[in-house]
Formats: C-alpha cells, structure tokens, sequence
C-alpha cells in the first residue's frame, strides 16, 4: 500500500509539471462532451472524456494484470 500511494504521489507530481503541455490536449472539449452556457449558468460534464479515460485505464489495469 505504501508503494502504491508513493506511485500515486509521483504521477501527481509529474502531471503537474507537466500541466502546460497536459492542457493543450483537447480532453474536455472532445465531440459528446456537453457544455451549457447562459448568462449567470455554465454547465460542463465531460462525457466523452470520460468514456476515453475510462476505457484507457480499463485497457491499462488489464494489461499490467498479466
């Protein structure tokens, strides 16, 4: 466990260095994110990405289990 949250520690410090490079990838604003915007009302749920990230991650665990 405390290997895992060192790791898990590691990939924070590295996304958040490398966050200028990180933010220019379109993740949020793919196609079948919805985002609704009004004059006093933004509303933005990352659909797509999610799906992405989540199939991604799925592919990742399965791999690393073998």
């Amino acid at each position: 466990m405390q290997r895992f949250l060192i790791l898990i520690g590691l990939v924070f410090i590295a996304a958040g260095l490398s966050w200028p490079w990180l933010s220019r990838l379109p993740f949020g604003r793919l196609p079948g994110d919805i985002s609704i915007e009004r004059d006093d009302f933004s509303f933005h749920f990352p659909l797509m990405t999610g799906v992405l990230l989540s199939l991604v991650l799925t592919l990742l665990l399965w791999l690393w289990r073998k």
